[in-house]
């Protein structure tokens, strides 16, 4: 709360002084203390009077209207009478002896009521000056009394008594009362039935504890009000509201109670408000404000919500306390006196005056103090001391006005003083003012003053330095206006608004509205103007095209309206009332056309003014003289976007398209990433014509088919044609065609209609446009027809659609008119149609449409016609007309129509074109029974059941051959036609079993037919077959039993069939029964060990299995069939590898000494000596292995290292000969060069050459396999048998065994066969093995 003014005199020093308010208009202020005077002061604080007392004022009160100040002292029987008016004090002499206690006047009359100590009473009229005196009114002194609004009088006085008293003074009521009454005053107390408004009840305060209250209605039932004992005595209460009383008490407390009769003495609110006391306590109805003070502060509570503090006022100098307070009757003013003798005044209610220019703003900000402000571009506050309390400011670019009545005060602003230029007089009470930049225009008593500010002085410019408006001849009253930098608008009572232009100082525009024109508001560049009519309802108006536009929803309450200063937002506008600010946005360019929409609403608090609106932040002015920003609730994306969930921003997303702030939605839309909200935003930048952006857009949400659409569009420069196009891609095409029409190419609206088929408006487009499309779209719109089955539109429109100039057209045409003509039932114009008419597809559709109809015969022509031969023989067939089938039979491919013919030719008995027909129809049973029953051709029936498996078939032509007694070939196709049963019984009956068997074992057949022939051979002891069929069933047990007993002539096979009977049982007991009958335990006869090997192979006994091969390998060796050895052992070493089992060494030996063996025949006859003689040298060293040839072999070693230079070699094997076991089998040929080789001995030797170990690269013999340096087995060339070498390696591509590539490359140049599992090698398929590290693994894991 601002302190006007504190008033703190001398001669009140150290005591309370007493103090009034003027009434209603609270201009002057009467104080008195100790000093026998009344000073006057104004409501700035000046001193405007001092009235000297022959004594101390007792008591003083102004009149009803605030004219008269009426003051008594207690030494003088004189009443003093100040006028307000006329600042002169008068006289009037009371006639009273007695001292005056009392002073009151009425609050309806000029009456004023004075009481003496005695207890009389005078009541005087101060317009006819009557007084009446009544004696004895009260026995004692009268101490306190109130005057009712109907001029009842209520006076109590030390004798205890209540009086009430007409205006005569006549006594028409008393009560008394149990203590000294005081502070009484009449009120309206609440009842359930409440009949009027008149005050009633009197309220009085009795011994300062009980408040009393007396009804008039019903004086018998007073009610005494008593209250708590903490709380104090009463000082203070008054009444407000719809009868509620506000308590104050000494010790601080103030409570609220009502007075209505069920809840009378309740208390509805309590506060302590103050520590140590309560002086005195104050209401302002109009403010709605309460007051308490105590202590050394004012505390101020809003009556709405008692609970909520307003304000607080601290006195910190007043050390002794505050005394007494009282508002001013518009509650602007609150005077706290003190018991020290001051008087303080504070500003509680501002007139809210102010005004706005641009972003500056001005507004009140004490009495006599204006302050101007912008906030916007960040300028400093300036204050404006005024002179005199202004009741309007007005605020320009460079100037500030204030004034009241018909003066103003011009100020000039400078950028850090402010000037006074001058005062203007007008000629009436002014009741707005707006300024610009170089006028003033001031309204007043219906007419406008437009006047330059600071005038030039110059002649030229004497006629433009002022205007008044309107005219001398016009007959209207200028209602309100507003000024512009360009222009003054004005709008008047008959519904005009003008504009003045004053550059060129003319009117330039006019609009005339249907009923007077209330208020006018313009933006800030004057080129749309809203305006309030009388009718309450708002408009826009647009002088550049002499548009209007209604604003939806416009409250009839509307104050006033505020235009957006930010720049960017040029359409929007706040219209806002008491309590609520409404957001509308003017949509200038949207495909619709101009509109005003409203964006949504903003609570605002109370008796707040909207100043200003810049960037959705609405700057307001309040009652105690300050701005308040608020945000507006249609702008709250303003804020940050990252604090808000999704469903906030879809709002917000709304908010920003209603206000075209299409920036912020493309930041909404990037935070949400939807693309239901990227489409919203484009639809909105496509309805407000905003082309880039929607491309911009559509582009980033990937729609590229609206980008191409927009990027043709883009530059199009008639309004009605772009807004045309894009109304047409937000879908509503009745208003694109509206605006094409409008366009400068209003074919555009034809084509759309075309596109979108609409052809029926299409239609009435072209008649008008372009009537040589006509043709075109009827046939179109025919179409349409005809797919929604109105076929006699559809006939007229494919008429009409005939040209006679277009061929293709025309033909189209032609055979719509057909179609539609046989549909219509005009079936030989239509069939005559279809004839003539050039297309296949035509003849198709209308024989389906004849067809369809039950019209065979034109149907069947018309397909025929069409080369539909297909269709046409169905036709045909359905008229029995088989003469015409046959005709068309080789161009037929259905075997549907086949089949109807084949069946009619059978019944005709034409069974040789029935078969070509069932043929054709792919009916193989029917072509067999023909061929078997009428054409006698079984050869024939018999390649067609082996060439498609027909069982059908497969039977006729078993019952064929059974009747023929060709019971093998019966058998044969019984099985082949699945009847197994019927084909084992004719076999039973006719001794085929075997037959049988034979068929059955290459059929896929079930067990149960494979145990029937098994059972079968049991019973003729034929064992192996039994076994076999066994075997077949599953049923090991017999299986293998049969095989032990079958005859030794089938011994080799039943031997075999019997291992793999063992091998698929997976059966101990049988596995061992079989082994005992190999192993000779049962008849001493062991059979031949590789038996027993198959047998360790199917049971995946691989362990025991190469034990078996090396035990055969080695009776092979010993039988001199060291091929065979090589291939049992190579075969266990290749399944032992696969399986991952370890091999043995010897095994590995043994193999590698017999393929040793084989590489020399190799090497010899490819003539390679050397390779022929190293192997040689290896068997021979082995020549224990070889029993069988030992002779041969150190022989041919003999004759091989003699060959190869090998001398001493040659010389130590002939030596081995030489001994008497050996010397007789030498043979003759070689004898004698053996002996002659002993004798002369030759002990010279090739040296062997060496390579490098493939693990540790030692270099050693190419022969050696076991390196000396790392203990390795090394890998064999299975080319020539030496070690393998890491730079030139191979493998066979079948049996995975290493070799030398250059070397096996080399030997498959005759040899075309791997040397060790004989399978043939293509040179090609060879590949070099650079890295050999996985096959040395290979072979460690191996060994």
């Amino acid at each position: 709360m601002k302190e006007v003014f504190s008033v703190c005199e001398k001669a009140w020093s150290g005591s309370p002084v007493q103090f009034a308010w003027q009434k209603t208009l609270g201009n002057f202020l009467a104080v008195t203390g100790g000093d026998r005077a009344v000073k006057i002061f104004d409501r700035h604080g000046q001193k405007k009077n001092e009235i000297s007392l022959p004594g101390n004022c007792v008591a003083m009160d102004w009149d009803k209207d605030g004219d008269t100040l009426a003051i008594i002292t207690d030494k003088s029987s004189t009443i003093f009478l100040w006028d307000a008016i006329t600042n002169k004090t008068s006289q009037v002499d009371s006639g009273m002896r007695d001292a005056m206690s009392f002073l009151l006047w009425s609050r309806v009359g000029a009456l004023l009521a004075v009481g003496t100590t005695k207890g009389n009473l005078l009541i005087y009229n101060r317009q006819t000056s009557r007084k009446i005196s009544v004696l004895g009114k009260h026995t004692k002194k009268i101490t306190c009394g109130c005057w009712s609004t109907e001029n009842l009088l209520a006076l109590g006085g030390e004798d205890r008594m209540i009086t009430i008293s007409n205006q005569e003074g006549d006594t028409i009521r008393q009560t008394s009362v149990s203590s000294d009454p005081s502070d009484m005053q009449f009120s309206v107390m609440k009842t359930d039935e409440r009949v009027s408004t008149r005050e009633s009840t009197v309220s009085v305060v009795v011994g300062k504890r009980t408040l009393f209250l007396f009804n008039l209605n019903d004086p018998d039932n007073p009610i005494d009000l008593k209250f708590q004992q903490p709380y104090g005595s009463i000082v203070s209460y008054k009444w407000y509201g719809d009868g509620y009383i506000m308590i104050g008490f000494s010790q601080g407390c103030f409570v609220v109670i009502s007075t209505h009769i069920r809840e009378i003495g309740q208390e509805v609110f309590q506060a302590h408000n103050h520590k140590d006391n309560l002086s005195s306590i104050a209401v302002s109805q109009s403010l709605n404000k309460a007051a308490s003070c105590g202590d050394n502060c004012v505390k101020i509570h809003d009556l709405t919500d008692m609970k909520e503090m307003y304000a607080i006022i601290n006195l910190d100098d007043e050390n002794k306390g505050v005394d007494q307070m009282s508002w001013t009757d518009d509650g602007q003013l609150l005077a706290v006196s003190t018991r020290r003798g001051s008087l303080h005044v504070f500003l509680t209610k501002l007139p809210i005056l102010g005004d706005a220019c641009g972003t500056r703003i001005a507004y009140l900000t004490s009495l006599l103090e204006v302050t101007v402000a912008n906030h916007v571009e960040s300028e400093l506050p300036v204050t404006v001391s005024v002179e005199v309390e202004p009741s309007f400011v007005a605020i320009g670019v460079y100037h500030l006005a204030v004034g009241m009545n018909n003066r103003a005060w011009f100020y000039a602003l400078g950028e850090n003083n402010v000037k006074k230029l001058k005062d203007v007089e007008y000629l009436g009470t002014v009741a707005s003012m707006h300024l610009n930049s170089d006028y003033a225009a001031a309204l007043f008593e219906g007419k406008v003053q437009l006047h330059m500010i600071e005038s030039e002085g110059l002649g030229a410019q004497e006629e433009r330095e002022t205007r008044l408006f309107p005219a001398d001849d016009d007959k209207y009253r200028i209602l309100c206006h507003a000024l512009t930098s360009d222009f003054l608008i004005y709008g008047t009572d008959t519904g005009v608004i003008r504009y003045f232009y004053i550059e060129d100082w003319q009117y330039v525009n006019e609009y005339r509205h249907s009923v007077s024109v209330r208020k006018v508001f313009p933006d800030p560049n004057g080129t749309r103007m809203a305006f309030i009519d009388d009718k309450s309802d708002g408009f826009v108006y647009c002088p550049v095209n002499d548009r209007v536009y209604e604003i939806p929803d416009f409250s009839p309450t509307i104050k006033g309206i505020l235009w957006e200063n930010w720049p960017m937002d040029k359409g929007v506008f706040v219209a806002f009332d008491d309590d609520k600010v409404y957001t509308y946005v003017f949509h200038k360019d949207a495909i619709q056309g101009s509109r005003i929409i409203l964006a949504g609403g903003t609570e605002v608090p109370y008796s707040y003014k909207p100043l200003l609106l810049y960037n959705g932040e609405l700057t307001c002015q309040t009652q105690s003289g300050k701005t308040h920003n608020i945000s507006l609730s249609t702008h709250s994306f303003l804020g940050n976007l990252k604090d808000f969930g999704p469903d906030m921003l879809r709002q917000m997303l709304t908010q920003t398209l209603m206000l075209k702030r299409f920036s912020e939605a493309w930041e909404i839309c990037r935070l949400l990433n939807d693309q239901s909200c990227w489409n919203e935003l484009g639809k909105a930048c496509l309805h407000h014509m905003e082309v880039d952006f929607a491309i911009r857009v559509y582009r980033t949400s990937g729609n590229a088919g609206m980008v191409m659409s927009l990027e043709q569009v883009k530059g199009t420069e008639d309004h009605n044609l772009l807004a045309g196009h894009l109304a047409m891609f937000t879908g509503d095409f009745n208003l694109a065609q509206d605006l094409y029409l409008e366009s400068s190419c209003p074919i555009a609206a034809l084509e759309m209609r075309k596109d979108l088929q609409h052809w029926d408006r299409a239609l009435q487009l072209a008649k008008r446009l372009a009537p040589d499309q006509m043709p075109f779209i009827s046939k179109e719109y025919a179409v349409q027809l005809e797919f929604m089955g109105d076929y006699v539109n559809a006939l007229a429109h494919y008429e009409k659609g005939i040209t006679g100039n277009n061929k293709e057209h025309d033909e189209v045409c032609l055979a719509g008119v057909a179609q539609m003509s046989i549909r219509m039932g005009d079936i030989r114009q239509g069939v005559n149609q279809a004839m003539k008419h050039p297309s296949r597809l035509l003849k198709r559709d209308c024989g389906a449409i004849l067809e369809n109809m039950k019209q065979f015969s034109e149907a069947a022509q018309l397909y025929e016609k069409g080369q539909y031969y297909d269709k046409a023989a169905s036709v045909y067939i359905r008229c029995k007309s088989w003469a015409k089938v046959g005709e068309l039979l080789p161009q037929v491919s259905s075997p549907k129509i086949h089949l109807q013919y084949a069946k009619a030719k059978e019944a005709d008995g034409r069974y040789a074109e029935a078969v070509i027909a069932y043929e054709h129809a792919k009916q193989w049973d029917s072509v067999i029974r023909l061929y078997l029953d009428h054409l006698n051709n079984p050869e024939k029936a018999v390649d067609i059941v082996r060439e498609t498996q027909s069982l059908e078939g497969a039977k006729m032509v078993a019952r064929f051959f059974l009747q023929l007694g060709d019971y093998g070939s019966a058998i044969q196709f019984l099985v082949l036609s699945k009847c197994n049963n019927e084909a084992f019984t004719l076999a039973q009956q006719h001794n085929k079993i075997e037959i049988y068997a034979d068929i059955i074992s290459s059929e896929s057949t079930t067990n149960e037919d494979y145990r029937s022939i098994a059972l079968y051979f049991e019973a003729e002891k034929k064992h192996f077959l039994a076994g076999k069929f066994f075997l077949l069933c599953g049923q090991y047990g017999r299986a293998l039993k049969h095989f032990l007993q079958s005859p030794s002539t089938e011994d080799n096979l039943a031997m075999d069939m019997a291992i793999e009977t063992v091998g698929r049982a997976k059966d101990e007991a049988l596995t061992n029964q079989l082994i005992d009958y190999l192993m000779g335990e049962g008849d001493g006869m062991p059979q031949d060990a590789k038996y027993l090997f198959r047998l360790y192979m199917a049971l995946q006994q691989y362990q025991d299995a190469a034990r078996t091969a090396i035990i055969i390998a080695r009776e092979e060796q010993c039988s001199g069939n060291y091929r065979n050895a090589h291939d049992v052992l190579f075969s266990m070493y290749s399944e032992l590898k696969t399986q991952k089992i370890k091999i043995s060494s010897e095994m590995a030996t043994n193999l590698m000494i017999l393929h040793s063996y084989i590489l020399v025949k190799i090497h010899v006859k490819r003539g390679d000596h050397m390779k022929g003689a190293r192997m040689l040298i290896r068997v021979a060293n082995n020549i224990s292995k070889f029993p069988s040839h030992i002779v041969p072999i150190l022989t041919s070693a003999v004759i091989e290292c003699h060959r190869a230079g090998l001398k001493n070699s040659a010389f130590s094997f002939a030596a081995m000969l030489m001994r008497p076991e050996y010397r007789s089998k030498i043979d003759a040929k070689y004898k004698k060069k053996i002996e002659t080789m002993v004798r002369r001995r030759d002990t010279t030797e090739t040296e062997e050459p060496t390579t490098a170990c493939p693990y540790c690269a030692f270099q050693l013999p190419e022969c050696d396999l076991v390196c000396p340096s790392c203990k390795n087995n090394l890998p064999y060339c299975i080319a020539t048998g030496r070690h393998m070498v890491r730079d030139d390696w191979t493998v066979c591509p079948h049996c995975d065994f290493p070799a030398l590539y250059s070397e096996f490359k080399s030997m498959l140049q005759t040899e075309n066969v791997c040397p060790m599992c004989s399978e043939r090698i293509n040179v090609v398929d060879l590949k070099k093995i650079n890295d050999c590290t996985e096959y040395l693994k290979l072979q460690d894991e191996d060994q």
